[in-house]
């Protein structure tokens, strides 16, 4: 079994990072993006931002 992170570009928004961790962990892509954009306007700002589009880019190669 490969456990390793990829993208689901089949359902994704942007680049299918939220999709992508949504399959690793079994949990609803809804949860996951709902979260996101909540830890991002409350926490991380634009680390948030820039920590989505890395994770995009490392996971695409």
């Amino acid at each position: 079994m490969n456990n390793s992170f990829t993208l689901d570009r089949r359902n994704a928004k942007i680049m299918g990072v939220c999709a992508g961790i949504a399959n690793r962990t079994g949990l609803d892509v809804t949860l996951i993006r709902v979260a996101l954009v909540l830890l991002t306007l409350c926490a991380l700002g634009p680390i948030g931002v820039v920590a989505y589009l890395l994770a995009g880019w490392l996971a695409e190669g």
